[in-house]
């Protein structure tokens, strides 16, 4: 487990990094975005996984790798989202209160993946990138439902849990990404 746990902190790190790197770059006018855009945008970063997976190569100098750290990345904003809803200006937290409330909702995913990944017993160790990919499409589209529905469920996991699960799956495939390239 102390393995998953630092190749999930250097996974971390990285999408980290590029988020405030950003964040540096165009502030926080994203925070305008309501959580069913941030949805969507996942979805794109996801099917271009898939599309390039299925076609084997890409037109565009990107790889999965970059679409798995923006479906982090992504998903982190919609936490934020969720918790302090949209802002009509975008700009109303500042960089330090950004990073914050990043850290807070990445590890409390790592809380969730650490607790599950004891119960699963690193199973998706075992499973392609394409299925990490697959899974984090299906729960877009539950998500998708979710929002569809006003977020009224009856026995579902709710949005934050569906994000949470697609932070973890994409950290899961950068980890693979890593290992396949060592």
């Amino acid at each position: 487990m102390t393995k998953t746990k630092q190749q999930f902190e250097e996974a971390i790190d990285k999408c980290r990094t590029l988020f405030l790197a950003k964040m540096k770059d165009y502030g926080t006018a994203w925070r305008i975005l309501r959580t069913s855009s941030l949805t969507d945008q996942i979805y794109i970063k996801a099917n271009r996984i898939r599309s390039i997976q299925i076609k084997g190569h890409s037109k565009v100098n990107e790889g999965i790798a970059e679409e798995f750290i923006g479906i982090v990345n992504y998903a982190v904003m919609a936490l934020i989202q969720l918790e302090q809803g949209l802002s009509e200006k975008g700009e109303d937290l500042s960089y330090k209160e950004i990073e914050a409330l990043y850290n807070k909702h990445i590890y409390a995913t790592q809380a969730l993946m650490e607790n599950k990944n004891y119960d699963y017993d690193e199973a998706w160790r075992n499973m392609r990138i394409s299925s990490l990919d697959d899974i984090i499409l299906m729960k877009l589209l539950r998500v998708k439902s979710i929002e569809d529905q006003d977020g009224k469920i009856e026995v579902s996991e709710g949005l934050e849990a569906n994000y949470q699960d697609m932070i973890n799956y994409a950290l899961f495939a950068l980890i693979k990404i890593a290992e396949e390239k060592k």
